[in-house]
């Protein structure tokens, strides 16, 4: 009886930078022999139809044009990616398939997608965002909207330059990088501040399909990315380049934390993690900044607020979490924000967050004079009570 084929490894490589992430698909295409490349081209959308290539190191093999069924370009992606993975890997006549994403499609989703697709049948070996360090300050400063550089997956896609390439840099287990001549120390240092976890490898190297291969636990992955357990960076200064982690056990001051948010947001090129406001005592916020644009949004209760039958229900990586941070008062409530940059001023930008907190007599006057306090945020960023 002959055996079952081997589930059809997959590579999935991302990066707003074509060339660079171009050249990363070439360099695996020519490392595994018999290997093909799958892109959906967003470029050239017409008709209502996505174009699709299938390509080897020696050029296109074969041309396609799923039908969009929404007007998001993306979701025509979700939608045709699997299926066209599934059918390459009936026989087992390829050794791998590199799927290349398009400018600024995130990996996250897509991955997430692939190791869910049945087991028997593809097994997703890495995810890769290719990084050309020359253009990194750039990106991560850019507050443009997709949709001015002609990037928009969507009518409704609001998203920016700069967020957009946090989110492709910061998830991904390997980074691809590449620059013109040598890179400054400095770029190097902001590199392993904003994501310290990643392995880095050179473009081009043979150590890019070895890496690729190694296999991607898209689980972890997620985990390092929820909101109440985020892998964060850690206290770092090089090259002129530092990371400041700030946490406390206090909440913040509504009212004081809005009238600083223009200046804590433009403080660094980079700042994410999570916070605690006074007025809103069960409400787990999330804090996401880059490229001058900050996003706050509830994130769900603190574990401290829920019955302790509901935290079963929880992540184990979360309950860790939370046990590791918790406060004998506050559970796990609390502030933990991180803030990434060149040139950052970590005495100033300190200060700054500090008077942010309540003061002792604030403090003193428990939960419910808390909730009394300014409703600032309430239309901004209409975050639920």
């Amino acid at each position: 009886m002959a055996e079952d084929p081997s589930p059809l490894p997959v590579v999935v490589v991302a990066g707003l930078h074509r060339e660079a992430r171009r050249r990363a698909v070439e360099t695996l295409l020519r490392a595994v022999p018999g290997a093909v490349a799958v892109h959906h081209d967003l470029d050239a959308i017409e008709d209502g139809r996505v174009p699709r290539t299938l390509r080897d190191a020696d050029g296109v093999r074969e041309r396609g044009r799923p039908r969009m069924t929404a007007p998001c370009a993306c979701c025509a992606v979700r939608d045709d990616l699997v299926p066209t993975l599934l059918s390459l890997a009936v026989g087992g006549t390829y050794p791998l398939v590199v799927v290349e994403l398009w400018d600024s499609v995130e990996p996250r989703a897509l991955a997430e997608l692939i190791a869910a697709a049945p087991a028997e049948a593809l097994r997703l070996t890495g995810v890769v965002t290719v990084v050309d360090v020359d253009s990194l300050v750039p990106y991560l400063t850019c507050g443009e909207d997709l949709a001015e550089q002609g990037l928009a997956l969507a009518p409704t896609d609001r998203r920016t330059v700069a967020d957009t390439f946090a989110r492709q840099l910061e998830y991904p287990p390997l980074l691809a990088v590449t620059c013109l001549g040598d890179p400054d120390p400095a770029d190097v240092a902001l590199l392993e501040q904003l994501h310290a976890t990643a392995r880095r490898v050179s473009l081009g190297s043979p150590e890019l399909a070895r890496a690729a291969l190694a296999g991607v636990d898209v689980d972890a992955a997620a985990t390092r990315h929820h909101p109440a357990c985020a892998l964060l960076p850690q206290e770092a200064d090089g090259h002129g380049v530092a990371t400041l982690v700030w946490r406390r056990a206090r909440p913040l001051h509504p009212g004081r934390l809005y009238a600083a948010l223009e200046d804590l947001t433009c403080a660094a090129v980079r700042s994410r993690g999570r916070l605690w406001l006074a007025d809103r005592p069960d409400a787990l916020l999330t804090w996401d900044a880059t490229g001058g644009a900050l996003c706050i949004e509830h994130a769900g209760p603190w574990l401290a607020a829920l019955p302790e039958a509901a935290w079963e229900l929880e992540p184990a990586a979360r309950r860790v979490a939370a046990a590791l941070d918790w406060h004998p008062e506050h559970g796990d409530r609390g502030q933990h924000l991180t803030f990434t940059g060149p040139g950052l001023d970590r005495t100033t930008l300190r200060r700054m967050l500090d008077s942010c907190l309540l003061t002792d007599a604030e403090y003193a006057a428990g939960p419910d004079g808390w909730r009394a306090l300014s409703t600032a945020f309430d239309a901004l960023l209409g975050i639920p009570v």
